[in-house]
């Protein structure tokens, strides 16, 4: 699945040498919030590589079972080869095990897996988002090489440094002085998730076209979109 370049640098009329490049860049943006009892996870839907668009239908969801969606974007060769391995993994735990496996055991998993590559990492960008064993959202969020951790929101992907302290501000109440926090409610989350991915597809190229939404509660998963610039 990976898609393999190779760079030609010359050097003189008869002399060149040529540079390996496994990796691409993709864009995309993928942002998660945990609440009390549920979880939204987002992803826009546009795949890019440069100034040229792929496809403009392009999700970085990935449910893994009814509780627990993945978001991975990047290099979309290595998040097809990610997922396509994480969904084996769920598959023969199932299996051996007669049961499915909770969120914090995927994140644990998913945590192992990018470590066992870490001598040549998958070019991807991960959060996973779903329910604990309490029944509380909960958001994972990881470096390239399986470093992970449990937070309440988490943005990712080419937009990531423009969402993030968005997030920070309206969530976590950073930089507000005398500002009352409030429970966040799944219809406050949708909206605000719908508005950054607005702003970011005014800023960044590599993010448009779409948000599919996944709003996870203990009846399932549920899906919404919303329409970004197609430009």
């Amino acid at each position: 699945w990976c898609t393999l370049s190779t760079r030609v640098l010359f050097r003189s009329k008869d002399k060149f040498s040529m540079s390996f490049e496994p990796y691409a860049s993709n864009g995309g943006t993928v942002v998660a919030i945990a609440g009390e009892d549920f979880a939204v996870i987002a992803s826009d839907t546009r795949l890019s590589e440069g100034y040229s668009i792929h496809t403009r239908e392009c999700p970085k969801l990935f449910p893994l079972t009814s509780q627990t969606v993945l978001g991975a974007c990047g290099f979309h060769g290595d998040v097809l080869t990610l997922t396509k391995v994480v969904g084996q993994r769920l598959v023969h735990f199932e299996h051996e095990h007669e049961k499915k496996m909770s969120s914090q055991s995927i994140a644990q998993m998913l945590s192992t897996i990018l470590y066992g590559r870490r001598f040549f990492p998958y070019y991807v960008y991960n959060i996973v988002a779903g329910l604990d064993d309490h029944g509380k959202g909960c958001v994972f969020s990881y470096d390239p090489v399986g470093s992970y951790e449990r937070e309440e929101f988490r943005a990712c992907g080419s937009a990531s440094a423009l969402l993030q302290p968005l997030l920070d501000n309206q969530i976590g109440y950073k930089n507000q002085q005398n500002a009352v926090k409030v429970p966040l409610t799944k219809e406050k989350a949708v909206s605000l998730i719908k508005d950054i991915f607005t702003s970011a597809g005014e800023r960044d190229i590599y993010t448009g076209d779409r948000v599919e939404i996944a709003i996870i509660t203990a009846d399932g998963v549920a899906r919404d979109t919303w329409a970004l610039r197609r430009d």
